[in-house]
């Protein structure tokens, strides 16, 4: 230590001041979600993931009910020759086509 100084103090000439300050506690900036907010995100998540499972099984559940496939849909099955309907068919609007064949077995 120099000369008129003693532990935390200074003195200069017949003034003193204290310029040691008392150990402040560190500063701790909490990074991230914390409480109810983080509770409300995970449950906002694990709705979404519900959501997308049941639409995931839905959407299966349909294709396996209209029997849709890579050949067609139902009994319409699509050839090199064109669309090709076995059964019966019920048109409720209008049809377009081209040209409008039966087979006679």
């Amino acid at each position: 230590m120099g000369t008129g100084e003693t532990g935390g103090y200074s003195s200069v000439g017949k003034c003193s001041s204290v310029t040691h300050h008392p150990q402040l506690p560190p500063i701790v900036y909490k990074v991230g979600i914390y409480g109810w907010r983080k509770r409300c995100l995970y449950l906002l998540i694990l709705l979404l993931l519900c959501t997308v499972i049941i639409n995931f099984f839905l959407t299966v559940w349909i294709l396996r009910v209209m029997d849709f496939s890579v050949n067609g849909m139902g009994r319409l099955r699509i050839h090199s020759s064109g669309i090709v309907l076995e059964g019966k068919a019920e048109f409720l609007k209008t049809l377009y086509a081209s040209e409008v064949s039966s087979r006679l077995v």
